[in-house]
């Protein structure tokens, strides 16, 4: 892992000399992509545009995606309780293409539900890169047609197609989180929890329920917090799931890097768990913006 990062960064440090006059996106299209709950009527409409800063005369540039609710159900009902997803598909948003080494980054109004960090960690597994998101509702909501919205728009952006089995991974991951913010009473240091214990579980190659466990509770104890028995296990069979998707840590930390300076910051000692602290820093470089491959491109469900 560690020699392959090493290759990565040395092509990514040539590259970013032959290349720094013109900063890349990881999308051959740059044009703004908006995805807007079917169900909005024109007043509500209005509203969300205007918070995701829009305007009827930028719909004509810009690619418009439609969320149904019929969607919402199809990708969410195995996570989510039908009634929090409803019956009309609400919730929107829009998703622009960044130079390369901005990362995700997520604004949130109007969103009960998901908090911004959840919508990073989640879009990061599934493969998001370098953009800007904006999620809004036209009133306080759940927000999860504007989460498959983000899918979609990603998927659009970049040509490719997102799995069910990351598509899958990525939502767990997200409703995880929530559960296990709802437990803590606290979403950010929910938010934190999880990212932590899925960058080692990645960079240390863990898959046995002990070394999982145990980096489960040692994350825990850094930031503070106890966690029930029940959440354990919850994590534990999420984290699996996330291994098996054959994730890039350097590429997950590059792009949630806002969840990971927020945990330096707090002194989370990432390396005492065989992340190095060159490596992490290496993670929030402009170069490590250019390490792109790492999931396997994708069949299914936006295709």
């Amino acid at each position: 892992m560690i020699k392959k990062r090493m290759m990565a960064f040395a092509a990514a440090a040539v590259s970013f000399f032959m290349m720094a006059a013109a900063p890349l996106t990881a999308y051959a299209d740059s044009t703004p992509y908006v995805a807007l709950g079917a169900d909005l009527s024109q007043e509500q409409k209005e509203v969300v545009l205007r918070l995701l800063k829009v305007t009827e005369e930028d719909l004509k540039n810009d690619t418009v995606l439609t969320v149904t609710n019929e969607e919402e159900h199809q990708y969410l009902d195995s996570y989510l309780d039908p009634a929090l997803i409803g019956t009309r598909a609400l919730s929107s948003c829009k998703v622009c293409a960044e130079a390369s080494g901005h990362g995700i980054t997520v604004e949130a109004h109007n969103i009960s539900y998901l908090t911004p960090s959840m919508y990073v960690n989640a879009l990061a597994t599934a493969g998001m890169k370098d953009a800007s998101v904006v999620v809004a509702g036209p009133f306080e909501i759940s927000g999860t047609a504007a989460l498959v919205g983000a899918m979609k728009a990603y998927a659009a952006m970049s040509g490719t197609s997102v799995s069910e089995k990351v598509l899958d991974g990525a939502t767990d991951e997200l409703m995880a989180t929530e559960e296990v913010a709802a437990d803590l009473g606290d979403s950010q240091k929910a938010a934190e929890l999880v990212a932590a214990v899925k960058e080692i579980i990645v960079s240390r190659n863990y898959t046995s329920e002990e070394d999982i466990r145990q980096a489960i509770l040692e994350v825990a104890a850094e930031l503070g917090v106890s966690l029930t028995d029940a959440m354990i296990e919850r994590l534990i069979g999420l984290m699996h799931k996330l291994a098996s998707l054959d994730l890039d840590a350097a590429a997950i930390t590059e792009q949630a890097k806002g969840i990971y300076e927020e945990l330096k910051s707090r002194g989370l000692d990432i390396s005492k768990y065989g992340v190095s602290e060159s490596d992490m820093d290496g993670f929030w470089s402009v170069f490590a913006g250019l390490l792109r491959d790492f999931i396997g491109w994708f069949k299914g469900i936006f295709g």
